[in-house]
């Protein structure tokens, strides 16, 4: 398709006319004539408007590549494209963060600083943007920074840049991840009285573990032999271990996070597969301490709520805020149902009493939220439902094919939860669920929280339902649910306290 230009002369000269046209192949005169698609009218009359509408139509089919190319000057020889906006973006949050000028500080002594500071910025920038914008591996992300967008200051990378920039953050990190916050929280006028920590695992797809190396007791990588190794701290990083992600055959590692109540990462840690949960929120307060943070309570939840933990977080006017099971067989959690009360609205989704005993040094909080309570009860409406379509007509049965009915429902928890036998050896249909109340009876599942200002305790907290004809089960009361004033996140060091 193409623009045909025919002349027509008069005797006021000659007129040129414009039209758009394309060749078809004419069988009987064998060879190509033109067909007129459109008529322009006259070139010194034509509608310049309408045609760049036209051109930027016809654009919006092409790449943006293609269309400049297309409507370039003779002049010109168009190269090549990349996009720009996402890295724009990202590049200018990265230095109104002060990223840039950070690890230009952090690069002006010490071992193992880059020989161009401003070069491995560059690359650790790229390598963010990559995660963001196109997640991929190290080798491929090199690849994307080089061919497929275009970042200020960054031209051909290899992954052997990558690696090397790689290398020199892993030796600044502490620093870097300490000025990095408090530069976020200087911008945004974050608020660190509540830090919440919890942990995960994530796995690799290896054949084989790493071999296994000394580590100190915080479970770092340390020289064999030294005064720093400890024996029982001796794993590969990437090795077996109790998998959150339900595989335990495969190579993992241990990630925590500490966030702020509005969710912003503070700091993030690395340990090795094996690492057990219990111990780390101590060496996460050991390693804040240098922050200057000022009194901070930690949120967590009942895989910290050890003795030994709760002691720990005492030091330093800290309080904390744990979780506790309500199933559990904890004497605090028994006596603090048996206890009537009423509870109060503190947001539209949570209901809390407060129980205090007087043998617990804890101020313990019973949370209930009628959102989950409805929820859990359609589940369990739902469980049932299929438990009795499951066993209907098994009275009838052998004892022996009752038996494999018994056998394969034991291996669905949901519905082995609530199958009942009878002497016999029946399977009697479970009588349906109760329906929940709009607002908890009393007694109701307990919780502990950080006793209140007058009392100075601290305390924890744990979500319950509120029908006794439920089972028990517990959620994590999130401080952030409730208003700024609740006194229960202040403690006070010269009292015992500790937590469920």
């Amino acid at each position: 398709m193409y623009v045909k230009t025919s002349v027509r002369k008069s005797k006021h000269g000659e007129v040129r006319y414009l039209q758009l046209a394309h060749n078809e192949w004419d069988p009987a005169a064998r060879r190509s004539v033109p067909k007129i698609v459109y008529n322009f009218g006259r070139e010194d009359q034509l509608d310049k408007d309408a045609v760049r509408r036209l051109v930027a139509s016809l654009s919006r089919l092409l790449d943006p590549g293609d269309a400049l190319a297309a409507t370039a000057d003779g002049d010109l020889v168009f190269t090549q494209s990349r996009p720009y906006g996402g890295a724009y973006v990202l590049d200018a949050l990265w230095q109104r963060l002060g990223i840039g000028k950070i690890l230009a500080g952090l690069a002006s002594s010490g071992r193992g600083r880059p020989r161009e500071v401003q070069a491995a910025e560059r690359v650790l920038f790229g390598l963010v943007a990559s995660r963001a914008l196109a997640p991929s591996s190290k080798l491929a992300a090199s690849e994307w920074m080089s061919r497929d967008v275009h970042i200020d200051g960054l031209g051909e990378v290899s992954d052997d840049a990558c690696y090397r920039a790689m290398d020199w953050l892993h030796a600044v990190r502490g620093e870097l991840e300490k000025q990095v916050y408090f530069s976020v929280a200087d911008l945004l006028s974050l608020e660190v009285d509540l830090l919440f920590f919890d942990t995960t695992s994530t796995y690799f797809e290896l054949e084989e573990a790493d071999g296994e190396v000394a580590r100190n007791w915080r479970g770092e990588k340390t020289a064999a032999g030294s005064q720093d190794a400890d024996p029982e701290k001796t794993a590969g990083f990437r090795t077996h271990g109790k998998s959150k992600d339900s595989r335990d055959d495969l190579p993992q590692i241990v990630i925590g996070l500490a966030v702020t109540r509005d969710g912003i990462p503070v700091r993030c840690w690395c340990w090795p597969g094996s690492t057990s949960d219990s111990a780390l929120i101590r060496q996460v307060k050991q390693d804040m301490r240098g922050w200057v943070l000022g009194k901070v309570i930690w949120v967590a939840d009942r895989g910290f709520s050890s003795a030994t933990n709760r002691r720990f977080l005492q030091q330093g006017a800290g309080g904390y805020i744990i979780g506790e099971k309500l199933r559990s067989d904890s004497p605090l959690v028994k006596a603090a149902l048996s206890r009537p009360g009423r509870y109060q609205v503190v947001a539209g989704n949570l209901q809390v009493k407060e129980v205090r005993l007087d043998d617990a040094p804890d101020r313990l909080v019973i949370c209930y939220n009628p959102d989950a309570a409805r929820r859990d009860a359609a589940v369990r409406a739902g469980l049932i439902a299929r438990l009795q379509e499951t066993i209907a007509g098994s009275d009838k049965f052998t004892a022996t094919k009752r038996a494999e009915l018994r056998g394969k429902i034991s291996t669905m928890p949901g519905l082995n939860r609530f199958l009942r036998v009878t002497p016999g050896g029946l399977l009697p249909s479970p009588a349906p669920p109760a329906p929940s109340s709009s607002a908890p009876s009393s007694p109701s599942p307990p919780a502990t929280c950080s006793p209140s200002s007058a009392s100075n305790r601290p305390a924890r907290s744990t979500n319950s339902p509120p029908s006794p004809d439920r089972p028990a089960s517990t959620s994590h009361a999130d401080p952030r649910d409730a208003p700024r004033g609740p006194p229960c996140c202040h403690n006070r060091r010269s009292q015992p306290q500790s937590a469920l």
